[in-house]
């Protein structure tokens, strides 16, 4: 049987906390498949809409409506249970509808995908590193196959090499398992990197002022690629504005 195509729809979204407006007007639409970034300096909003869309916070003004099935966060602290192992910690999503030996099962399995060894499987938070910590956010998040991934600046923190690595590993889980991916990012290299749209968020309030298309498939985003991209996104006036860099 064909699935339905399922899609995040955001339509006039404004957003106060208190008297002062955190999001203004916001419009658009990921579809299944898709990967968007939301770009923008900080303080923007970016965190808040992303919250919105993943029903963290509650809509008061404008329409957020959401087919996907299932969905998944990654935040940018990991936020593992100090008292629970790495095992343990990944299994959580789906202890409470499987079989214990199941869960374990594909949490191992799960675990290893993302670069963790096998006597990694014991230990507990306060003994891994920050990049540890990330391999087992990235696996708890999608060890239910979401449909739809938010991930809010997980690479952020990370070296340049653990960074390429889990965003593979990320990209090739996602692309397996048919998994959408709304994320935030300071990031126009990485947002370049992963995206299939990029949405520009300039603050007080935070307004979507240009949506940016990237046509070339991820497999052919080669360092030069994403160098040169990334040089004529700094070019650009909106990009300029929003960031309050020079122009390069």
């Amino acid at each position: 049987m064909e699935r339905l195509e399922e899609r995040l729809k955001v339509s006039e979204l404004n957003f106060y906390f208190g008297f002062t407006q955190i999001l203004n007007n916001i419009n658009f639409e990921l579809k299944t498949g898709e990967v968007i970034s939301i770009v923008g300096p900080s303080g923007g909003g970016k965190t808040t809409l992303l919250k919105l869309c993943s029903d963290l916070l509650d809509v008061t003004e404008g329409e957020i409506t959401n087919s996907f099935t299932s969905s998944a966060f990654a935040f940018q602290d990991a936020r593992l249970l100090p008292w629970k192992t790495v095992v343990e910690n990944i299994m959580l999503p789906i202890i409470a509808t499987k079989k214990y030996t199941t869960a374990y099962k594909e949490a191992c399995e799960i675990a290893l995908r993302f670069g963790l060894e096998e006597k990694d499987f014991i230990k507990y938070p306060k003994d891994l590193s920050g990049g540890m910590k990330q391999r087992v956010n990235f696996a708890r998040a999608l060890i239910t196959k979401p449909r739809l991934l938010f991930l809010d600046e997980p690479f952020s923190a990370l070296d340049i090499g653990l960074k390429r690595e889990l965003q593979d590993f990320v990209l090739k889980s996602c692309e397996e398992f048919g998994t959408s991916v709304l994320f935030i990012t300071h990031d126009l290299m990485e947002a370049i990197r992963l995206s299939d749209k990029i949405l520009l968020l300039k603050s007080d309030p935070g307004e979507i002022i240009k949506t940016y298309t990237i046509n070339e498939t991820q497999n052919t985003r080669d360092d030069s690629f994403i160098f040169t991209k990334t040089q004529e996104f700094l070019n650009d006036c909106d990009v300029i504005n929003t960031f309050e860099i020079k122009a390069i």
